[in-house]
């Protein structure tokens, strides 16, 4: 803990040392480059949904179509979780330029497969080999995001990063809505269009020269971090899968409690996730300027305590508002919460070391994305959907407390 309160002291003292000015981020064709990059991300899982009842109709034939159908969606974060770290390695061994761009390319290749496959074995295939794609996409720039800036530039394009993410999958999932109603193969064409992002990262994204063994400016404790760097990030990793597990309560569980208290589940799950995501995405717009103010611990406390309030209204009551509203809190506070991990680790971890850290954050939102599911279930069987969500209400302000009272100490 002691070094990661450095880390946050040297973090905050780097904002006013940019290698980018902060406003000029966004005229920055790399940062566009990277951001564009960051918005595939969420399309790779969820961007086929609206399709699967019509691809489990259309390979009816299949003896376990509605089994094989439903991996589709979650199949390329099995892949992820085991080639992350992989493609951290590679990204540092052999460059971040090159495996973002075969990346990339792999991305819409594997991903837009469904197009012509001719059988769902195959198309699930596929799907583990997008998320080989995945992998590499965002451990390159991750790790390019942290060569390319430094302090307040870094935290705005952190930001920038979940707001990529957020308003991407919004708008990939919605279009590929429309897309379904008239095939279900259709949706499948969504992930072709990363093609048109290559002549920009060609352009734009150069290898950077990385400064191998530069010294820490914040003390001997920060300078002997080219050993120690490893325990911080697995602390870091740790802390963003248990987050990541909790906020995806809402989309693994959501349509179900919506059922459970009389809703119609498939409008009214697009109604909340959709003002969930778009409050993350404009939320996740003031980071750089809420951490700046407060520090990273601050905004971990600030971002858990809204996760805890949206979770308790969605616990407390069961009418319609109060759940929208709850979910848009969670949505703000998950928001504020994971730029910090990147901002943090891109700041712990060696230069040359950034890809692998890249694959340990990657590795650990994946993870807790599949044992979301699997650790709520069981409890929502036994105790009901307001108790799992209490419960959940009552992790997170546990996180907000221990973080605010980090942050009352350091003041």
């Amino acid at each position: 803990m002691r070094v990661l309160l450095e880390i946050c002291k040297r973090n905050e003292a780097m904002s006013s040392e940019m290698i980018v000015d902060r406003g000029a981020v966004l005229s920055d064709p790399r940062a566009l480059a990277l951001l564009f990059a960051a918005s595939l991300t969420t399309m790779a899982n969820a961007t086929i949904s609206p399709a699967l009842g019509g691809l489990s109709e259309l390979f009816a034939d299949h003896p376990n179509a509605r089994f094989l159908t439903t991996l589709l969606v979650p199949a390329p974060s099995l892949t992820v979780i085991f080639c992350a770290p992989l493609a951290g390695l590679a990204v540092d061994c052999f460059g971040r330029r090159w495996l973002l761009l075969i990346g990339i390319l792999l991305f819409a290749i594997t991903g837009s497969a469904g197009l012509y496959l001719a059988d769902l074995t195959s198309i699930l295939v596929s799907r583990l080999a997008l998320g080989l794609a995945v992998a590499m996409i965002m451990t390159a720039q991750t790790a390019l995001i942290g060569d390319y800036y430094e302090g307040s530039a870094l935290k705005r394009l952190a930001g920038l990063q979940v707001s990529a993410r957020n308003f991407g999958g919004f708008t990939f999932i919605t279009l590929a809505g429309w897309l379904a109603a008239t095939s279900p193969r259709l949706p499948f064409a969504v992930y072709a269009l990363p093609i048109l992002l290559l002549p920009l990262v060609w352009r734009t994204v150069a290898e950077p020269a990385i400064r191998r063994g530069r010294a820490a400016p914040s003390g001997q404790s920060l300078a002997s971090l080219g050993e120690k760097w490893i325990g911080p990030i697995m602390r870091l990793a740790a802390l963003q899968m248990a987050t990541t597990a909790l906020f995806f309560i809402m989309p693994t569980q959501l349509p179900f409690l919506l059922d459970a208290r009389g809703y119609d589940s498939a409008s009214g799950t697009g109604i909340v996730l959709g003002a969930l995501t778009l409050a993350g995405g404009l939320a996740a717009l003031t980071y750089s300027r809420v951490s700046g103010r407060i520090g990273a611990i601050g905004a971990f406390a600030a971002g858990y305590l809204l996760m805890a309030l949206g979770f308790a209204g969605l616990a407390s009551s069961a009418q319609f508002g109060a759940m929208l509203a709850g979910a848009i809190a969670i949505g703000l506070g998950f928001a504020l919460v994971m730029p910090n991990f990147v901002t943090l680790a891109l700041t712990i971890a060696p230069a040359e070391r950034r890809g692998v850290a890249g694959g340990i954050l990657t590795t650990s939102v994946f993870v807790g994305q599949i044992v979301s599911p699997f650790a709520t279930t069981p409890m929502i069987h036994t105790v009901g959907y307001a108790w799992t969500y209490a419960a959940a209400a009552g992790l997170v302000l546990c996180l907000a407390m221990a973080s605010g009272a980090i942050a009352l100490l350091r003041r």
